[in-house]
């Protein structure tokens, strides 16, 4: 398969956590907002209704309160996304007559960590609402969720395409969603992102058929627009999608339920070309679908119409402060194996103070690294250097600035740019749930 020469290979790392974590599971919905990692609900050996908050700062997991009359029952296949200060998932309800009787929608209000009643215009009955479905997709463009798809009870694979305005919570079915319409036809499955004013669909499930289609919703001119596809992805469902720069991320899914893959695919809008990403050799990416992936860092913040580069965000975020977080992956002369290269992780440097630790950490993976190129291996040629602070524990010199809250807050805004990859299948029964870190290296 064909790698894109604008695209350098990425660095899996996995993110061992400790028994304060949610278990593994998949079918579950997650999303970021302001340097943390919400994740809710999906599938064990049950269907779950847990609800936790994952700071990426401090690698620590805070299981929120999911109880109230108002917040969602046990939920799979369902959606959840951040906008303004709020969380909004949708669907995922057990089959049930009940779940004809309302629409399946929670708001979470971060600031007041509680569920709130979302009210819309009064309506009368006749008012259109989606009614319950798994395995749908949602984006946020604008001030709007456009909810795609999904399966319904009896019904099969959808095509509805709705949208929720966050102004006044009003419902509204788009066009496109009349059957014999141009655009993806039903669907569930699928993955689905959000870049500048558009939302770029792929593959899916129409019915018990894998797809490889790719589509492009136009929020502007309420037109879909089919994508070429001749060298990207092959048939996939249970797979996901995030924006990174100008581009998307697909990893995962597979052909089949019991096909899980750990391809990592990149799309350019600009040039309209796919890719598949190489991976630099000293962990293989975890097979997954069903999963959750989530992007952190000014990279990843590309479905945000803005004027300026990521690079020109990324200095005005910092705004002349120091940056406490180190992690590139950039070209640099050295070289262990030639012409094949290799990675040299630099972990810690004399001029930064760390915890022991850390630095006993640090050893090891000086150790790891040393027993893959060999002690007396020659530089020669060009690799890769790979720095990654991600954490506070890393970069922080005392335990009392750990502490402080503020301080929290602020690092946020300063991620490096990563990519977490959060459960799915294959899973472990009652483990923690499996998070693992991608690095994506630009040449």
């Amino acid at each position: 398969m064909p790698t894109m020469s604008q695209s350098g290979p990425c660095l899996w790392t996995r993110l061992p956590q400790s028994s304060q974590s949610p278990c593994d599971r998949y079918k579950h919905a997650c999303c970021s907002y302001d340097g943390n990692v919400y994740i809710m609900g999906g599938r064990d050996n049950s269907c779950l209704r847990d609800f936790w908050r994952y700071s990426v700062v401090r690698n620590e997991w805070t299981q929120l309160n999911c109880t109230s009359e108002v917040a969602p029952e046990e939920l799979e296949e369902h959606s959840m996304v951040a906008h303004e200060g709020f969380l909004y998932v949708f669907g995922g309800m057990l089959d049930s007559a009940y779940t004809k009787l309302r629409c399946p929608l929670w708001v979470f209000d971060i600031a007041k960590q509680k569920w709130v009643h979302w009210q819309g215009k009064t309506s009368s009955p006749q008012t259109q609402k989606p009614t319950n479905r798994k395995g749908h997709s949602a984006v946020v463009i604008g001030s709007a969720m456009l909810v795609y798809g999904g399966f319904i009870d009896i019904k099969g694979s959808s095509q509805d395409f709705w949208s929720l305005d966050f102004g006044d919570m009003t419902w509204s079915l788009l066009s496109g969603s009349q059957q014999g319409s141009l655009g993806p036809g039903p669907r569930h499955s699928h993955s689905a992102m959000a870049h500048q004013s558009c939302m770029y669909l792929f593959g899916g499930l129409k019915g018990l058929r894998e797809q490889r289609d790719f589509w492009k919703w136009n929020s502007t001119s309420h037109t879909w627009t089919s994508l070429r596809n001749k060298s990207g992805p092959s048939r996939l469902m249970g797979h996901s999608a995030v924006a990174y720069k100008d581009n998307m991320l697909l990893f995962g899914g597979g052909e089949s339920q019991n096909s899980p893959n750990n391809c990592l695919w990149r799309y350019n809008f600009s040039s309209q070309t796919w890719g598949q990403v190489a991976t630099l050799p000293a962990l293989s990416a975890p097979n997954k679908i069903h999963h959750c992936c989530t992007g952190l860092g000014p990279s990843y913040k590309s479905n945000i119409c803005s004027p300026c580069s990521s690079s020109e965000l990324h200095s005005r975020l910092l705004d002349g402060k120091l940056r406490p977080f180190k992690n590139k992956c950039f070209p640099a002369p050295l070289s262990f194996l030639g012409s094949e290269g290799a990675i040299e992780l630099e972990t810690f440097s004399p001029d930064r103070c760390y915890s022991s630790k850390t630095l006993t950490q640090s050893s090891k993976l000086d150790r790891s690294t040393e027993s893959l190129v060999g002690k007396d291996s020659q530089r020669i040629g060009t690799c890769l250097t790979f720095e990654n602070k991600a954490f506070r524990k890393q970069w922080s010199c005392t335990e009392e600035e750990l502490l402080d809250e503020e301080e929290d807050e602020d690092v946020a805004q300063h991620l490096p740019d990563l990519l977490l990859v959060l459960g799915g299948k294959p899973c472990t029964t009652h483990s923690p749930i499996s998070v693992w870190h991608m690095t994506l290296t630009d040449p």
